[in-house]
C-alpha cells in the first residue's frame, strides 16, 4: 500500500483549484461496501500476507469489497479490496472449492470463462502463495473489469480454479508483488497501471476513505481526492524501497502514545510498517504492543492471537496516537474494541491493536478507518490526513501526472527514509513494566460460526500481499 504527499508549487496549486469546476474529472470513484465475517482474528492469523475512478466499499465490520462485474456480457463480482497484493482474482463455479461451499462461493460471485464472448486465455501460471501456504491456483486470462462506472478491456487477472477462500481478492498494490514474478516471467499491467493507460486517470494513484467502525460503507478514488472526507491537510511520506525496489506499501512509524499525548509509549523510531486495508486489525512491535494493552487494561491471549477488553472502553475517551516524522493520526478507542461473540451469555470484546509477534509490523482496518490516506505508486509516496467520520458531501479533486500530483498535499520535512524490520527500542519503561505484568487470559469462546472462508484459511494474515515466492 503507497501513499503520496506531494508539496505544491503555487501553479500547481493553481492547477488543482481549476479542477474543482470540472464538470467531469478524470477518476473513477468506486463505492466499497463492509462484510461481517466472525472472526477477524483467524482472518488475520490465516494471512499473515475523469482521471479519478471511485467505486463505493462496503463494510460488514472488517473487510472491505467492491462490487465489480467482469465479461461480456457482465457477471458480477465482491472482490475484496488489498493494497497488501497485486493481482485480481475470482473463484469460478466449478473449483474445488466451490463446488463444497456453492453457496457461500454465490454470495461474492464467482465467473465463468466459457459465458464470457471477451474472454481470452493468457498462461497457465497463476499460483499465488501467502506465508501461511494458503492460496490460489489456476490460469492468467483477460477480460473486460467494470468497475465505479468506468470499463477496463483486457484485464489480466487470475481464476481460482484450487482456491482456499470463497473471496475474490482486488489487488491493488506494485506490479512487483504480482505472483507471477515467481515464475520468472515479467509483470503485466494490472488494474491501477491499466485505468492509467486507458486515459480513465491521471496518474496511478488513488486514495482510501473507510469511514468509522459503524458504517457499512466508504470508498476507493482512483485518480482522485475527496478532500471533503478529511480534516486538516494532507501531508506526504516517502514509500521505503527494500533491496531498491517498491514492492510494498511500507512507510516509517517514528512514534507512538496514547490518549492524545504523542510519542508517550515510544519515541524516536523509524520503524517500517505496512498499510494493508487487506489486514483486519493492527499489529504492532511487541514491546509497543503490550505497553498499549496494559494502558487500557486488555488482556492479551496468545492462542487467540489478540487482546480481550473490557466492551464499555470502546464508548470511553482515550486514544493510541501514531506518528510519522510529524503528521501525527488519532485512533480513538471507539476504533479500537471489536465485539467478538459471547462467552456465556455475556458479550466479549478484542481490542485492534496485538502484538506482530517478530513478523512485519501492520496498519490494518483499525487503524486505516481513523485515517485518509493517498496512494501515490507513479511517485513512490503515501500522504496521510486524519480522516472525516461521517462526512456525506464530496468534493472530487484529480491528481495530476508528474510530481507533486496530489492536490493540497504538503512533503514532511526530513521524513524518515530508512526502517528497523519490526522493532522497537526504548519503549517508556513505566507502561513497559505494566506491560510485563499483564497476565494471560483462557481462550475466547465465541457463540459465531467461523464462515468457510475461515474454516478454511481465508487468504488473510498480513495482508494478501504478503506472498510466499517459491
Amino acid at each position: 500500500m503507497h501513499f503520496t504527499l506531494s508539496l505544491l508549487a503555487l501553479a500547481a496549486l493553481t492547477d488543482a483549484l481549476n479542477l474543482v469546476k470540472r464538470d467531469s474529472p478524470a477518476v473513477v470513484h468506486a463505492p466499497i461496501q463492509r462484510r461481517q465475517i466472525e472472526s477477524p482474528l483467524e482472518h488475520d492469523r490465516l494471512r499473515r500476507r475523469t482521471t479519478t475512478i471511485s467505486e463505493t466499499l462496503s463494510n460488514k465490520v472488517t473487510l472491505y469489497y467492491a462490487n465489480v462485474t467482469i465479461g461480456t456480457p457482465p457477471q458480477s463480482v465482491a472482490l475484496h479490496i488489498d493494497t497488501g497484493s497485486s493481482d485480481l482474482w475470482v473463484n469460478t463455479a466449478n473449483s474445488t472449492l466451490c463446488t463444497q461451499y456453492s453457496r457461500q462461493c454465490a454470495a461474492y460471485g464467482t465467473y465463468s470463462r466459457t459465458s464470457s464472448s471477451t474472454y481470452a486465455y493468457v498462461n497457465p501460471y497463476f499460483n499465488i502463495t501467502y506465508v501461511d501456504n494458503s492460496g490460489a491456483v489456476g490460469p492468467y486470462v483477460t477480460d473486460t473489469l467494470h468497475i465505479g462506472g468506468a470499463t477496463i478491456p483486457e484485464l489480466q487477472f487470475g481464476i481460482g480454479d484450487s482456491s482456499t477462500s470463497v473471496e475474490g481478492i482486488l489487488g491493488i498494490g506494485y506490479a512487483a508483488n504480482e505472483a507471477i514474478i515467481q515464475y520468472g516471467l515479467p509483470t503485466y499491467d494490472n488494474t491501477p497501471v491499466l485505468m492509467l493507460k486507458n486515459g480513465l486517470i491521471q496518474s496511478n494513484a488513488y486514495s482510501l476513505w473507510l469511514d468509522d467502525i459503524e458504517s457499512s460503507s466508504g470508498s476507493i478514488l482512483f485518480g482522485g481526492v475527496n478532500t471533503d472526507k478529511y480534516v486538516g491537510e494532507l501531508k506526504t511520506l516517502p514509500i521505503v524501497a527494500r533491496n531498491g525496489v517498491y514492492s510494498q506499501f511500507v512507510i516509517a512509524m517514528t512514534a507512538v502514545g496514547v490518549n492524545g499525548v504523542a510519542g508517550s509509549v515510544v519515541s524516536g523510531q523509524e520503524i517500517g510498517v505496512l498499510l494493508d486495508s487487506g489486514t483486519s486489525l493492527t499489529y504492532l512491535p511487541d514491546d509497543i504492543a503490550d505497553a498499549i494493552l496494559a494502558e487500557f487494561g486488555a488482556t492479551y491471549d496468545a492462542d487467540l492471537g489478540a487482546a480481550v477488553v473490557d466492551c464499555s472502553l470502546g464508548s470511553s475517551s482515550g486514544s493510541v496516537d501514531f506518528t510519522f516524522t510529524s503528521p501525527v493520526i488519532t485512533v480513538p478507542l471507539s476504533e479500537l474494541v471489536i465485539g467478538a461473540g459471547y462467552d456465556n451469555g455475556k458479550q466479549v470484546c478484542i481490542f485492534g491493536i496485538a502484538p506482530s509477534s517478530g513478523s512485519q509490523a501492520i496498519l490494518g482496518d483499525t487503524f486505516l478507518r481513523s485515517a485518509y490516506v493517498v496512494y501515490d505508486l507513479s511517485n513512490n509516496e503515501i500522504s496521510l490526513a486524519q480522516t472525516n467520520f461521517n462526512s456525506t458531501a464530496d468534493a472530487i479533486l484529480e491528481i495530476t501526472s508528474g510530481a507533486n500530483g496530489v492536490p493540497n498535499a504538503t512533503d514532511v520535512a526530513s521524513a524518515a527514509t530508512t526502517v528497523m524490520n519490526s522493532v522497537a527500542t526504548n519503549v517508556n519503561p513505566a507502561v513497559s513494566l505494566a506491560a510485563s505484568a499483564t497476565s494471560t487470559a483462557g481462550a475466547l469462546k465465541s457463540s459465531a460460526t467461523p464462515p468457510p472462508s475461515v474454516a478454511m484459511g481465508a487468504l488473510a494474515m498480513a495482508g494478501f500481499g504478503a506472498i510466499l515466492m517459491l
